[in-house]
């Protein structure tokens, strides 16, 4: 019994160790998962030149046909946005929809997000150091936050209708983690990118084993400059409302 037991756990050590040198997850069907990559340029719409930042073009992949019912191996992910040093961290984040955001602040003095402009509209109203809030982003697309209290403060959250998403870096990769091999249908977003644009990247694609990258993306940038915004009574902001304690 004894040679048994270790017997079991030589086989169970080596079969870790091969699963740790492929770098793969498998989905319950026996089907390996890996990243995948890709590629994003960004250039400026009148010169076409490439700029140096390609960072936070969102890329995602829904699943097709037989590959919609493979279930999802991430498991439940908490997400959240924080607020520190007058900023929000991220300033961009990718969500499934019907997922709850939280937005704790990490700084010592109020913050007020809110997000009227477009996506999911919420206003969470003045709340101090310490403290947090949820938001339940349950439709597709980009909502823009905003702090009424400090105009630089900036971010986006995208709810997405796939658990398949990355987010570039600002040489341009993007990796895609845990997709199974299947039939996808392939979506851009970019801030700053025309709609038009961004919908003529929409394409179908396959992930096999011999095939884990996206095809070559490339995009336009209309503007450099973060969106301008008023507060969130469509007024411009009070330098008054800025004092230290806030």
């Amino acid at each position: 019994m004894k040679k048994t037991v270790i017997e079991r756990c030589a086989l169970l050590g080596v079969a870790l160790l091969l699963s740790g040198a492929t770098g793969r997850t498998r989905a319950p069907d026996g089907e390996p998962t890996r990243d995948v990559q890709g590629h994003v340029t960004l250039t400026l719409t009148n010169s076409q030149a490439p700029l140096k930042d390609a960072s936070n073009v969102v890329v995602w992949l829904v699943p097709l046909g037989a590959t919609a019912n493979i279930p999802n191996q991430s498991g439940r992910r908490a997400f959240q946005m924080a607020q520190h040093n007058k900023s929000f961290q991220p300033s961009i984040l990718v969500v499934p929809i019907g997922t709850a955001v939280d937005f704790p602040n990490l700084d010592p003095w109020f913050h007020n997000v809110f997000s009227l402009y477009q996506g999911k509209r919420f206003d969470l109203g003045l709340y101090e150091a310490g403290s947090r809030r949820k938001v339940l982003f349950d439709r597709p697309g980009a909502s823009y936050i905003f702090c009424n209290i400090h105009p630089q403060m900036h971010a986006v959250v995208m709810a997405v209708d796939s658990n398949y998403f990355g987010i570039s870096d600002k040489m341009g990769r993007v990796s895609i983690p845990g997709v199974p091999s299947g039939s996808y249908e392939m979506h851009v977003w970019y801030e700053q990118a025309e709609p038009k644009t961004l919908e003529a990247l929409d394409r179908e694609l396959v992930i096999a084993e011999g095939s884990r990258s996206l095809p070559a993306i490339t995009l336009a940038a209309v503007r450099e400059d973060p969106m301008k915004h008023k507060n969130k009574y469509g007024e411009d902001y009070d330098p008054k409302d800025q004092a230290p304690t806030y």
